[in-house]
């Protein structure tokens, strides 16, 4: 992984492609690298679908080699939907094979001289750039079907749905597990309307004939490795709670807190959460049965396998095992309390490349505008249906809750810098409020999670109503999170065992320098973590985004979350001090 690919859409001829050393990015992994490139090779004033925007795929620094847990990749850019730097990230097949073929990024530059599409095929003799104005159209369960046959079932795709060709500033990436399906998504930001934009439809990678990436130390490599498996699996979050139910564990949790946005953020419990909970999920997958239903790794060398698949009542697949994230969306933010619809409501997102997050926050949107009505799956289904068709209604819904929100006149529309907010309420978890209010990428609980201190008790104990705490707790989950996890390929779930277990942590850390031969310290790590926010917060400023744009709506201040009755207490004068450390 020493190398960048470069691929130049145009506009003037055909697309071509180069091949570059690191350089001044070496040591870079997923985001470190994403947001590197993007903050120093894209104009932050640059528009987001226009030639001068860059795509940037980046495997993390561990990807490709046998770390447990490091399948994950960061896509990057400059967002359509929030105007300023962007990192999604995904799980899947994708990062490993795009690592073990040798390559630290591909970078996707220019604009098509035309509306012709193409795609990319990567294997260990070159790179092959096609158009392809046959997958014109296509949703990506039918388009991975093509690349099948096309080139076989030991591939990985990274690819964007209709959504993706139509912009829609609410487009993810989608990159295909380890059955070749495409459920594993880069959703937040929009980044598949600027692979849209390129012109890119597709990134076939195959890695056959390569071999796994090596540690420059492999003994001590091998034994942080297996020390680091041990952490995982010993403790109760990890080794215990997310293999046997999933994400979607949370649900009754946060629902018994107070903290679970219902009908667009009006209540912090939903009646009918029992009925989509995990513990509810995982008894229809069991009793339905297949292969991989309640227990399932995203990508090979997970051993958390929080992930499963959903069959329907006749076995047949509907989607992955549906996150917590797209439970509550599509679940209590609509109020919904049916497995199935919100698993096909999944599998439509995932076809036509939708974010399950934005989508179920603009279906709230629009159900308070009275669209449709809250609890009908129905309406909710229509409404994904019509994003996919690109019709005029579907193409407000497709472009998030903030347009959807403008267009309807709706008032409570829960968003920060134009991305809508996950499953926690801020009222009911004033920590995940601050990384909402003051994360980089908007409103995003994967910045942040401190629903680690404020709910799970991992990692100390913060009050999740009061707002004492929440800015130390805030800041250092978002710099710890942007080395340790979105850096280095790892999943996010890691959190809850090397907050709780030091030996863990340093397992992680020897991990990582066994892997690059360097001697590092967790606040050598620290600082890493500081200099990528240090990026992407210099790039929103020249964006034009300013402490005006790190706040909350203000009906989250004003208006009391039942049951609690509470509202975000935390001064702006205090979220104005989440970077000053």
């Amino acid at each position: 992984m020493d190398k960048i690919l470069r691929i130049n859409m145009g506009p003037d001829g055909d697309p071509k492609y180069t091949e570059e050393p690191l350089g001044d990015y070496a040591g870079f992994g997923g985001r470190g690298l994403t947001s590197a490139i993007v903050s120093k090779e894209v104009s932050p004033l640059c528009h987001p679908l226009g030639e001068d925007n860059k795509l940037v795929i980046a495997p993390g620094l561990l990807s490709g080699s046998t770390a447990a847990m490091s399948g994950r990749i960061s896509v990057g850019c400059k967002s359509p939907l929030t105007g300023g730097i962007k990192e999604a990230n995904a799980g899947g097949q994708a990062s490993q094979v795009l690592a073990r073929l040798g390559y630290a990024a591909i970078v996707l530059e220019g604009k098509p001289k035309d509306d012709t599409l193409y795609s990319v095929f990567i294997n260990k003799d070159g790179v092959t750039i096609a158009p392809a104005n046959s997958l014109k159209g296509l949703g990506n369960y039918d388009l991975v079907e093509k690349m099948k046959e096309a080139h076989g079932e030991k591939i990985a795709c990274i690819s964007i749905g209709p959504a993706g060709e139509m912009k829609m500033a609410a487009a993810s990436v989608a990159c295909t597990d380890m059955e070749l399906r495409p459920t594993r998504h880069a959703g937040r930001g929009g980044v598949g309307a600027v692979m849209g934009a390129k012109g890119v439809k597709v990134i076939v990678l195959d890695d056959a004939g390569m071999k796994m990436r090596q540690p420059k130390d492999p003994e001590k490599f091998k034994e942080a490795n297996k020390a680091w498996v041990a952490g995982l699996r010993k403790h109760a979050i990890t080794g215990e709670s997310l293999p046997a139910y999933g994400t979607n564990v949370l649900t009754n949790i946060i629902n018994e807190a107070g903290a679970f946005p219902t009908n667009n953020f009006i209540s912090g419990r939903f009646d009918g959460a029992n009925n989509i909970s995990g513990e509810t999920q995982a008894e229809t997958e069991n009793a339905r049965g297949g292969k991989g239903s309640a227990t399932h790794g995203c990508h090979r060398g997970c051993v958390i396998r929080c992930s499963g698949t959903y069959y329907d009542k006749d076995g047949q697949f509907v989607s992955k095992q549906v996150e917590y994230e797209t439970i509550w969306a599509h679940g209590a933010n609509c109020g919904i309390d049916d497995l199935d619809a919100i698993a096909q409501l999944d599998r439509l997102d995932d076809d036509f490349g939708l974010d399950t997050i934005e989508m179920g926050a603009t279906i709230g949107v629009a159900m308070e505008a009275g669209i449709a009505e809250f609890g009908d799956a129905k309406a909710a289904i229509r409404l994904i249906k019509e994003a996919g068709k690109g019709t005029d209604l579907g193409r407000i819904i497709g472009n998030g809750a903030a347009i959807t929100g403008k267009v309807f006149g709706v008032e409570r529309v829960p968003v920060v810098k134009g991305q809508a907010m996950p499953a926690y309420d801020p009222r009911a978890v004033q920590g995940i409020g601050v990384t909402y209010a003051t994360s980089t990428m908007g409103a995003d609980h994967t910045a942040g999670y401190s629903v680690t201190a404020n709910i799970l008790d991992v990692g100390g104990t913060v009050d999740p109503l009061k707002p004492e705490g929440q800015i130390e707790l805030a800041r250092n989950l978002q710099i710890a999170t942007a080395i340790l996890t979105d850096s280095t390929g790892m999943c996010l779930f890691i959190a809850f065992a090397i907050l709780d277990q030091p030996d863990t942590f340093q397992a992680l850390v020897d991990l990582i320098a066994a892997f690059t031969g360097q001697s590092i310290t967790a606040n050598d790590l620290t600082e890493q973590g500081k200099a990528i926010l240090k990026m992407e917060r210099d790039f929103n400023r020249q964006a034009g985004l300013t402490e005006a744009d790190d706040r909350l709506p203000e009906y989250f201040k004003k208006e009391a979350l039942p049951p609690h009755n509470v509202t975000f207490q935390v001064k702006d004068e205090d979220l104005d001090q989440v970077f000053n450390w």
